[in-house]
């Protein structure tokens, strides 16, 4: 029974520990990639550069507005190990849901974006 509880919590310490990992703010996962822009209480602006071959580790972002400043394409990588190939065009505005991922420059152009997330407005 002891080594049944152990191991319970070894591996629950082991869930918590993947998730906080895996919710990382890309700011600070990645800081050569992403300036925060503005921070307020409706919205969070980024400004996401990445040159070919780049890579930044897993990070999470809120549901939100991209704009393509530079297009390119680049890998995102999902918590669960599954990867597509997204290709954005220069001056393109997408609707992003939340998303934890790492990525990937696979182009061959520096590929610069905004990103705007949304927060949910607290009520009063």
């Amino acid at each position: 029974m002891k080594v049944t509880n152990t191991l319970l919590l070894f591996a629950l310490a082991i869930f918590f520990a993947a998730t906080t990992t895996f919710a990382q703010d890309p700011v600070k996962v990645a800081p050569q990639a992403f300036k925060e822009r503005l921070n307020n209480d409706n919205v969070r602006v980024l400004e996401y550069s990445s040159k070919p071959g780049e890579k930044e580790a897993m990070h999470s972002h809120s549901a939100g507005l991209i704009y393509v400043i530079q297009g390119g394409k680049f890998k995102s990588t999902a918590a669960d190990g599954t990867s597509k190939e997204i290709e954005y065009k220069t001056g393109e505005v997408v609707w992003r849901d939340a998303v934890t991922h790492s990525v990937e420059n696979v182009g061959t152009t520096d590929l610069k974006v905004l990103l705007v997330e949304v927060k949910h407005p607290k009520k009063k």
